[in-house]
């Protein structure tokens, strides 16, 4: 393969481009696998009768422990068999979980799948990234690998449009089943659903004053009547809503709705999975297997000959000085590195963002969204996401890593302060989704792909994927501790009571407060250095 390139002065962009684009597939499955819940989870929750704090966050945060063994697997598997046949595991393991998650019969094994699916996530978190960063020239290189977290957010949004337009579809399903059910049985609703519907819907309301209300209604219960009764309340719901809960006729989403929704994620697996066997391998692993033909080869079509013979150089010096062993870490010239990554790894997760993509339509309905309302903001979410992900692909080589950290952990900072406030005084709804939207633009321009940046490029080749494992697993940990606590303070009612729900988010503002001074006083700026280089400054470093 080197011998048809070597005379090539110029690398092909196009291919760049595309070899990343293969590998960042497995983002976008790690942004629909994590994403899909949360779509599913209150659906989930009522067809498997979930208590509303331990089981409902167990179920959510569940595959977060697949993960947590995905990255610790990835890092060794990586470095022993290459990071293409890892992103191939990855893809099968997704494929298992998608099929598995849509036909459980039991919690227990819905839960069993989610976690399969989190080691494919775990997995692919650290060598998506990893692969990018090792086959793409240094001037580019920032950009490529925030490619990666432009298709985990794609996939956040891929996911939420098509749980949207799932439940929309189980709407009409559901209409077709109430008319059904009123041309056969009358319209007269059941007064002991109605209660544990009005119950159910509105935390303000215990099950008391839901009875209380039906009684009132004298044994005729108009729909339109419950609808106005939960409005004063705050609580947005449709007369279908009421008509299904009260005519005692199975919900759609909740019966098979979910069940579509998590098996969706099999379309875009199988694809990454075929597109897979059509990418190279990473030049720098090539080189460490003693393959250096094959790395020049493919070195040579990323940008040129000229290029390939100077990097393939320069992998090769960065080689011979390291023992690749998981010593190596523990050294005090590494140990410095270790101890950032795991650090900002950490704080990336603990200021909160996946509490917005995993419970982002449960909070916009505690806030007195419907369901499909809900279901539309957690789009709105995702689009922004999106957007601001594109503003920090365009900026992260021109600007830096450490000016778009320090931006984006204070606009953060100051969303969830805001967004405390409007909670604590009860203004939900217009100014939440704002402030919301505001928060999620922060992170998606800075903190979200740039912690991915600087990850894939702050550690020595030969233990670059064991030390992205240690890292990335502390991420998984903290994301768990995150998603396993939200819903207990969320819905703790002294918390609620003392709060109105404001007290997890101005937990996440302290820590963005403490991301904010970590990145000013101890993250260098690796901008335009090539990865032999950034290794060069912690061993010159160590010196000193």
């Amino acid at each position: 393969m080197s011998n048809d390139l070597s005379g090539r002065d110029k690398g092909s962009a196009v291919y760049v481009i595309m070899v990343c684009a293969v590998a960042a597939l497995g983002g976008l499955l790690f942004g629909y696998d994590t994403g899909v819940i949360a779509g599913g989870i209150g659906f989930l929750q009522r067809h498997f009768n979930l208590d509303p704090a331990a089981q409902k966050g167990w179920a959510a945060a569940s595959a977060l422990i697949g993960c947590i063994v995905g990255v610790s697997m990835a890092g060794l598997l990586s470095d022993w068999l290459g990071r293409k046949k890892v992103l191939i595991i990855s893809a099968v393991l997704f494929l298992i979980s998608a099929l598995g998650t849509a036909f459980p019969r039991t919690i227990d094994e819905f839960i069993i799948f989610r976690i399969i699916g989190g080691v494919g996530v775990g997995a692919a978190s650290i060598t998506s990234p990893m692969y990018i960063a090792e086959i793409s020239p240094t001037r580019i290189r920032g950009r490529m690998v925030s490619v990666n977290q432009f298709a985990i957010v794609t996939g956040f949004l891929v996911v939420y449009i098509a749980n949207f337009f799932i439940a929309a579809y189980g709407t009409e399903i559901d209409g077709g089943r109430v008319a059904a059910h009123v041309a056969e049985k009358g319209t007269i609703l059941d007064a002991n659903a109605v209660a544990a519907f009005i119950d159910d819907s509105c935390e303000d309301i215990n099950g008391e004053q839901a009875a209380a209300f039906v009684d009132r209604q004298g044994g005729a219960i108009e729909p339109r009547a419950v609808v106005d009764f939960l409005g004063e309340h705050g609580v947005e719901v449709s007369e279908l809503d009421v008509q299904v809960a009260g005519y005692g006729v199975a919900s759609w989403p909740v019966q098979k709705g979910w069940r579509w929704m998590f098996g969706s994620e099999s379309l875009p697996v199988v694809l990454f999975l075929v597109l897979l066997f059509f990418v190279p391998e990473s030049p720098r692993w090539l080189t460490k297997q003693k393959r250096g033909d094959e790395a020049l080869g493919i070195l040579t079509r990323v940008d040129g000959a000229k290029y390939a013979r100077a990097e393939l150089a320069e992998i090769k010096d960065a080689i011979a000085l390291e023992s690749g062993s998981l010593g190596q870490l523990l050294e005090p010239k590494m140990k410095i590195v270790l101890v950032i990554g795991i650090v900002l790894a950490v704080l990336q997760q603990v200021t909160g963002i996946n509490v917005f993509l995993y419970f982002g339509t449960e909070i916009f309905k505690k806030m007195g969204s419907g369901t499909n309302s809900a279901l539309l903001q957690t789009i709105i979410v995702g689009a922004v996401n999106l957007g601001f992900t594109i503003v920090a692909i365009w900026t992260v080589d021109k600007l830096g890593r450490k000016p778009l950290m320090l931006i984006g952990s204070a606009g953060m900072g100051i969303s969830l302060l805001a967004m405390g406030l409007a909670a604590f005084v009860g203004s939900t709804e217009l100014w939440l989704l704002l402030f919301i939207l505001g928060y999620i633009a922060c992170f998606a321009m800075s903190v979200g792909p740039v912690t991915w940046v600087i990850l894939s490029e702050i550690f020595p080749t030969g233990i670059r994927g064991r030390a992205m494992g240690i890292a990335t697993v502390c991420l998984w940990v903290a994301n768990y501790v995150i998603s396993q606590t939200f819903p207990m303070m969320d819905e703790n009612r002294w918390l609620v009571a003392k709060f109105h729900h404001a007290f997890p988010f101005w937990v996440y503002g302290a820590f963005c407060a403490v991301l904010l001074i970590f990145v000013r006083r101890f993250l260098p700026e690796t901008k335009g250095k090539s990865l032999e280089e950034i290794e060069k400054y912690w061993m010159d470093r160590s010196e000193d």
